[in-house]
């Protein structure tokens, strides 16, 4: 049986979402003072310069931005095999800082420990803050995503692919059954 793929956020749909969590993290940290965005590598490294760039418009100041990269914290690296290791590239101190730690998806919530153990190997933030533009659910830990452009429930079995065009900003959000 082929899988069945649907859109369910197009371009349009993926700005206002990115735009409406731009203006709820600047209301919840009552501005850009000491706020840094983070995006896990690697889709939410790209969300990450966007709501960076959405934040500027509004706020009139773009936020440091950094990107992590996970693959040496995750828990199944034994079951995966070998995992290309990207850049972690945080170029300020992350001591004292509200970080909004930034993904495309949020499934089981492991992919966020791994981050936040990434993170505080870093230095110590003030806090640390949730943002992901789906959230389809089936959480394995206690995570729970502050900012969230879309919550999509879905099966096990379904997956949720964020596709980004040439400039690495995202176009499309597609669920794809099997």
């Amino acid at each position: 049986m082929p899988e069945v793929t649907t859109v369910i956020l197009n371009q349009a749909g993926i700005n206002r979402a990115l735009t409406r969590i731009a203006h709820e993290i600047l209301e919840h940290n009552k501005g850009t003072e000491d706020l840094v965005l983070i995006g896990i590598r690697s889709g939410g490294d790209h969300l990450a310069g966007v709501l960076a760039d959405r934040i500027a418009a509004i706020e009139g100041e773009k936020p440091p931005l950094g990107a992590i990269d996970i693959t040496m914290y995750r828990d199944d690296l034994d079951s995966r095999g070998s995992l290309p290791l990207g850049r972690t590239e945080v170029p300020f101190d992350v001591d004292g800082r509200k970080i909004v730690l930034v993904d495309d998806v949020l499934y089981t919530g492991r992919t966020i420990r791994a981050a936040m153990d990434a993170l505080i190997d870093l230095g110590r933030p003030r806090n640390i803050q949730l943002a992901v533009l789906i959230d389809r659910g089936h959480r394995e830990l206690p995570i729970r995503p502050d900012y969230v452009g879309r919550n999509v429930p879905t099966s096990r079995e379904e997956d949720v692919a964020v596709d980004f065009d040439a400039e690495r900003h995202p176009c499309e959000v597609r669920l794809i059954k099997p």
